[in-house]
């Protein structure tokens, strides 16, 4: 039986519905962390900053907890790209996007916050979009409004039909949380998923 307390160091309801899969209670907290990449900084390492940047962040509510860190960054022609957070970005970025492979990042962060122990590794997935025109982006954008999203689209969603191809470490992760990363954290901290 888990005694720890386990904490998504995040607010998304995607990493929440994500998280319930599973099957151990969880709280949330939120981290509260400039995600703005530093000069410099490849996009590989924002989002492993980002990531630990999280879990610690709530760290001193929690001292003896698991906490769970993430960030995704995704990367397209050696640029990052973060959330559009509305429509008119959200439209130029699936303009750049299209036709072409996007990598997305998504760092995963466990602190065990009794013994100080992190964790942190990334899952790297390779998405490219069919070659769009602008009515399609519209319509898309207007139906699902991804706007909080990295890449603005939803591959859970409508999103999938943008997309042409898509590979990659863990298709969770592409959604916000590498679940196949995270089992294999916990059962280095001893946490009995079955």
């Amino acid at each position: 039986m888990n005694t720890r307390l386990l904490v998504l160091a995040s607010t998304s309801p995607y990493r929440s519905e994500l998280l319930k899969r599973l099957q151990i209670p969880f709280t949330t907290a939120s981290p509260n962390v400039d995600e703005t990449p530093l000069p410099d900084e490849t996009a590989r390492a924002t989002s492993m900053r980002l990531a630990q940047e999280k879990a610690l962040a709530v760290a001193a509510a929690y001292p003896d907890a698991l906490i769970i860190g993430s960030d995704q960054v995704a990367l397209l022609d050696g640029l990052q790209i973060g959330k559009p957070l509305n429509h008119d970005n959200a439209v130029r970025q699936l303009r750049a996007m299209r036709g072409k492979t996007t990598c997305f990042y998504t760092a995963l962060t466990l602190l065990n916050t009794r013994s100080g122990h992190m964790q942190t590794e990334v899952a790297e997935n390779y998405v490219t979009l069919r070659n769009l025109d602008d009515a399609e982006i519209e319509g898309y954008l207007l139906k699902e409004q991804p706007y909080h999203c990295a890449g603005s689209a939803k591959s859970e969603g409508l999103g999938i039909a943008l997309m042409s191809n898509m590979s990659g470490d863990d298709p969770n992760a592409l959604i916000g949380l590498p679940l196949i990363l995270l089992t294999d954290m916990l059962r280095r901290e001893n946490v009995q998923l079955f």
